[in-house]
C-alpha cells in the first residue's frame, strides 16, 4: 500500500501564499527585492493592457526567480457600485456575460503565456473578488469558467482553506491592508496551527488606499523565512497544484 500523500511537502504544519494585485509599481521596487532577499516566492495577479509586451517585462523576471504571474483579466472589471468603475463610465460585471468575462480571462492569459511561455499553470485572482456577472434573474457566477481556464482561483472569505475540502477555483484569502506585522504573523501561525492554507492579500506597499507598510511586511517575510521547515510558502498556483493531488486520494 502506498503512503497517503500529505497536503504539504516536507512535514510542514501549514501553507501560506502571498499575493499581490493590480500589479502596482512598488511591488516590483519594493515586495520583490524583499521577497527574493528572504528566499520567498509570491503570487502577482496583472491586468496584461494594450502595451502588454512592454509591460510584462519587469513581470518575466520577477517569474524567473519563481514567482507566479496570475491571470486578473485585461480591465479589471468589477460592480458598478465601485465608484472607480461607475464613474468613469467603465462596464460592470452587472452589464456581462460569461462569455464576456471568458474572454477576458482567454486574453490575459494568453498574453501572459505569449511573454512568459516558461510558466505553465496560472492561477485566476477574482477582481474585487467578485464572481458574477449580470444581475438578478441573469446572475451567475463565473467560477466554473476560471476552472475551465486556470489551475485555482482566489477570491475572499473565511482565513483559512481546508486542503482535503477546499474548492481549488473559489479560494478563500485573506484582505491585508493596513495590518501590523503582528497581525500577518498571526495569520501565518494560523494556518500551521489549523494545518490549513492562508492566503494572504496585499496591493501597494507604502502607498495607495489598499497598502500595506514595509516595516510590517519585512515582518512577516523575515518570520515565513525563518519557520520555512514548518509552514510552507509558495505561489498560489503551486500549492493549488499539491492540494488538487491530495484531494484525489479520498475521490
Amino acid at each position: 500500500m502506498s503512503t497517503p500523500l500529505s497536503p504539504w511537502p516536507n512535514a510542514c504544519q501549514g501553507a501560506i501564499s502571498l499575493t499581490f494585485d493590480d500589479g502596482v509599481p512598488s511591488q516590483l521596487n519594493i515586495a520583490i527585492p524583499m521577497l527574493d532577499k528572504y528566499g520567498l516566492q509570491a503570487t502577482f495577479y496583472v491586468n496584461p493592457r494594450e502595451s502588454y509586451q512592454e509591460q510584462l517585462q519587469p513581470w518575466r523576471a520577477a517569474a524567473s526567480t519563481g514567482h507566479e504571474i496570475g491571470n486578473h483579466t485585461l480591465r479589471h472589471p468589477c460592480s458598478k457600485n465601485f465608484a472607480f468603475i461607475s464613474d468613469s463610465g467603465r462596464r460592470g460585471l452587472e452589464e456581462m456575460t460569461l462569455d464576456d468575462i471568458e474572454a477576458e480571462i482567454v486574453e490575459a492569459g494568453r498574453r501572459i503565456s505569449a511573454v512568459i511561455p516558461e510558466q505553465t499553470a496560472t492561477s485566476y485572482g477574482y477582481t474585487c473578488y467578485q464572481h458574477f456577472v449580470g444581475r438578478g434573474p441573469t446572475r451567475q457566477s463565473y467560477v466554473p469558467v476560471v476552472a475551465k481556464h486556470c489551475v485555482a482561483g482566489r477570491r475572499r472569505g473565511e482565513r483559512t482553506s481546508a486542503p482535503r475540502y477546499c474548492d481549488l477555483w473559489y479560494l478563500w484569502s485573506t484582505p491585508c491592508e493596513r495590518m501590523t506585522g503582528a497581525e500577518l504573523v498571526g495569520l501565518a501561525e494560523q494556518a500551521a496551527a489549523q494545518g490549513r492554507w492562508a492566503i494572504l492579500t496585499f496591493h501597494g506597499v507604502n502607498d495607495g488606499h489598499l497598502h500595506v507598510a514595509q516595516g510590517d511586511l519585512d515582518e512577516l517575510f523575515a518570520y515565513l523565512a525563518r519557520q520555512r521547515d514548518r509552514i510552507w510558502t509558495a505561489p498560489v498556483a503551486t500549492i493549488a497544484q499539491r492540494v488538487q493531488k491530495f484531494q484525489e486520494q479520498f475521490a
